[in-house]
C-alpha cells in the first residue's frame, strides 16, 4: 500500500506485505511395494504455486490488462486548463517529486521527507513491479503541478479493508505546486482522473480512494469531485475515508 495519502491542497486536495499448515507426515509404503517419491503436495506448496500462477497472470496483464498506459490516455480539457498524465520516469523526475514530498504540508501525510533516496525507494517498486500502481505527472498545460498513483485497488492491501470488487481502481494524489493550492484545482483534477479511469479502463466499475480522516481538505475535495462517502477504515498506518466514485453515478454527481 502506497503511504498515507493524498495531501496537499488546503482547502482543495490532494497511499504487503503467510504461513500455511506444516508438512503432513507421509505415510509408510504398503509392505511389498517398491520406495517411490510421495508426490503429495502440502497445503504450502500449493500456496506456493498458486501465487507463483497469479504472478505469472499479472505479468501478463501488466501489458494492458491491469492498468493500461496512461501515456496512450488523452489530455483532459478542464475548467483548470488541459490535464495530462504523464507516466513518471526517475532520471528525469525524481529531482522535482523529491522537492514536493520535502513541502510540509504534504510530508505530513506521504510521510516520505529526506533526501532524494527516500522518494526514489517509494517508487522503484511501482516502477519495477508487475503494473498494479503506476506512479504519474501530473501535467496541466504543459507544466509538472501533481503527482499521481493508479493502483489496481482490489490487488492492492487495501483490498483487506474493505469488500473489493474485482476491477476496483485506486488514486492517490498530491499537489505539488503551492500556487495551485487553495482554489478548487485539486477538486477539479480529481473529477477528471477519475473520468479519465473510467474511460480508458473500461472493466473498472469503481474508482475509490482511502485519504486521512484528519485531511479535511482532501475528503471535502474528494465528496466535490463526486466521490460519495462509503466508511471509515482502519489502515495500519492511518483512519482512513473509504470514498467511491461509481460508474453507474458518475454522470449524476
Amino acid at each position: 500500500m502506497p503511504p498515507a495519502d493524498a495531501p496537499a491542497e488546503p482547502d482543495a486536495a490532494p497511499e504487503e506485505p503467510g504461513s500455511g499448515p506444516g508438512d503432513r507426515e507421509t505415510p509408510a509404503a504398503p509392505a511389498g511395494t517398491e520406495d517411490t517419491l510421495d508426490l503429495k503436495l502440502t497445503e504450502e506448496l500449493l500456496a506456493l504455486i498458486s501465487e507463483d500462477r497469479n504472478k505469472a497472470a499479472r505479468r501478463h496483464d501488466s501489458a494492458g490488462e491491469l492498468l493500461g498506459d496512461p501515456a496512450t490516455w488523452p489530455g483532459a480539457t478542464t475548467e483548470a486548463g488541459v490535464f495530462h498524465l504523464v507516466p513518471v520516469v526517475l532520471e528525469r523526475d525524481l529531482a522535482v517529486l523529491s522537492r514536493w514530498m520535502n513541502d510540509p504540508a504534504v510530508a505530513a501525510f506521504w510521510e516520505l521527507a529526506g533526501p532524494e533516496s527516500v522518494t526514489a525507494d517509494h517508487l522503484r517498486p511501482q516502477l519495477e513491479g508487475d503494473g498494479r500502481s503506476l506512479p504519474c505527472l501530473g501535467v496541466l498545460d504543459g507544466t509538472p503541478m501533481s503527482y499521481w498513483e493508479i493502483y489496481r485497488a482490489d490487488l492492492d492491501p487495501l483490498a483487506r479493508h474493505y469488500p473489493a470488487r474485482l476491477h476496483d481502481t485506486g488514486i492517490h494524489l498530491l499537489i505539488g505546486g503551492v500556487g495551485n493550492r487553495g482554489r478548487g484545482v485539486g477538486t477539479t483534477l480529481l473529477r477528471a482522473v477519475a473520468d479519465l479511469v473510467l474511460d480508458n479502463l473500461p472493466r473498472c466499475g469503481r474508482v475509490v480512494a482511502e485519504p486521512d480522516l484528519r485531511n479535511t481538505p482532501s475528503v471535502s475535495a474528494f465528496l466535490s469531485a463526486g466521490f460519495r462517502f462509503s466508511a471509515e477504515v482502519d489502515l495500519p498506518d492511518k483512519r482512513a475515508a473509504l470514498m467511491i466514485r461509481d460508474r453507474t453515478y458518475r454522470d449524476h454527481l
